[in-house]
Parts: C-alpha cells; structure tokens; sequence
C-alpha cells in the first residue's frame, strides 16, 4: 500500500508541475520503503518514466510539443543517463545524499523565487525557470516560424542535454527543473510548448536511465508494480487537477515539501543507528 501511495504522489508531483515528482519520490523510497539510495534512484527513474510517458500521450492532442527540441535535448541526456546512473553506484551512500540534498534545495530555492517574480508563469508549469536570461535565443527562428539550428543553438542544446541526462542517471530525477529553462532561454519557447515538449524529453530521459538500471540490477524491487500502478493513476490525476489548483502557493508548498522530505531523509541516514 505504501509504494502504490509513493507512485501516486510522484505522478501526482509531476502532473501538477510537469517536474519534480522525482526529487520528491526518491526521499520517500528511501525512508518509507527502505531502499538504498542508489537502488531508489534507478527504481525513481522508472516510477517518473512511467507518469512521463502518460502524461506525453495527454499532451499530444493539444500539439504543443516542439520535437527538434525534444530530439536535441532528448539525445544528448540518452547518451550521457548511463553514464550518471553508473557514478551513482560509485558514491558511498552518505554522498550520494548530502549530493541530492544540496540539489534539492536549489530546486526549492528556484521553484519559491519564481512563485514570487513570475506568478502568473506558476499557473503553466511549476518547474524552476531563471530569472533574467540571454538577450536573446540561441535557437533564433526563421520567417517562417522554423528553427534555425546554429552552431550555438546545436550547442547549448546538446549541452541541456548532458546535463539532464547526468542527474537523472545519477539521482533518479527527471530533469525537468533543466529542461523548461533550456528550453525557455535558449530556443524562446512559450512556457507552454516548453512544458508539454519537457514531459517527453522526461520520458526519454528517464525510461534510458531505468534501463541502464535495470541493466546492471540482479533483480527488479517487488514494489515495482504498485509504484508503476501509483505513478500511471497520480499523473492523471495531477493532470486534471493542474488547471484547477496551479497558483504561487502551491509551488511554494511543493517547495518545502520537497525541502523536508529530502532533510528528513538526511537526518533519518544519519541519526539511525548502524
């Protein structure tokens, strides 16, 4: 029951913020179901696949997805997910948890200031977009509205990418909270096209990461079919629930539960007894 309640809450996360389901899973599969932190991130990988993938197939209807951009960044985070996935079994677990807690803050950092300077870009997507930004996009567009892959944009694309691509194989994450302000910064998307192209770059990102997983583990977790079961259920529900509820004070609530749930997980490794 408590893993089917962990995937819910990860598709949920992510159907309501189109990132982040992740970041707030992987704390919980290491202290509810008691999993290693690497084990939780490769087992997180395939739970997040999974509401990735459903919530792409919900988003191809209203054809907001930008494919050059989900291939380039896409290709680049396959390439280099195994590589992340691989380091993760290399760090004592102790590392690899004070590691995912400094990344969980920026994350919550990022996701409360812009709950704050952008309210009205919280009601698309609650993912960490920069303030600020480049003059103008890497990815310039042509006059008939198509991209013009230059050398920078092909880039700094590449770039998202292999960023993306290492924290997810690395910490289990989908990647989201890089992909949107690639994807805003560097190819001027409207939020909207960057959300719905981000869940299926997430979808490819994360499926390549839990195959790696998959690859090296002996053996699949039991509670795989229940998260799978939570994840599907949660993702459709968060994204029923997105239009209804998305504002500034729920990404700053998901902000500090994501804060609290990885600092409760920090201190519930260490303040254990061995």
């Amino acid at each position: 029951m408590l893993a089917l309640l962990i995937g819910v809450g990860a598709g949920l996360v992510l159907g309501l913020t189109g990132a982040g389901g992740s970041v707030l899973a992987l704390p919980l599969l290491v202290t509810g179901l008691g999993l290693l932190p690497a084990q939780a991130a490769g087992v997180s990988l395939g739970v997040v696949a999974l509401a990735a993938i459903v919530g792409t197939v919900l988003q191809w209807r209203a054809r907001q997805m930008v494919w050059p951009a989900v291939a380039s960044v896409g290709m680049g985070a396959m390439l280099v997910a195994p590589v992340g996935q691989w380091m993760a079994g290399q760090l004592s677990p102790a590392v690899f948890l004070i590691l995912f807690m400094m990344v969980a803050v920026l994350v919550s950092v990022r996701l409360w200031r812009q709950a704050g300077t952008a309210p009205a870009e919280t009601r698309i997507v609650r993912a960490g977009v920069w303030s600020g930004g480049l003059a103008a996009p890497a990815c310039a567009r042509s006059a008939s509205g198509g991209f013009e892959w230059r050398w920078p944009c092909v880039q700094r694309m590449a770039l998202a990418g292999a960023l993306t691509g290492f924290l997810s194989g690395l910490f289990g994450v989908g990647g989201g909270f890089v992909i949107v302000p690639a994807l805003v910064l560097l190819m001027g998307l409207p939020m909207v096209q960057a959300v719905a192209s981000s869940l299926a770059i997430i979808s490819v990102v994360s499926l390549t990461g839990f195959v790696a997983y998959a690859w090296q583990a002996p053996a699949l977790p039991l509670v795989m079919g229940p998260l799978w079961g939570g994840s599907f259920l949660g993702m459709l529900a968060g994204t029923w629930l997105a239009p209804r509820v998305a504002g500034p004070w729920l990404q700053r609530g998901f902000a500090l539960l994501m804060l609290a749930a990885a600092a409760f997980m920090l201190l519930h490794f260490f303040l254990s007894p061995v």
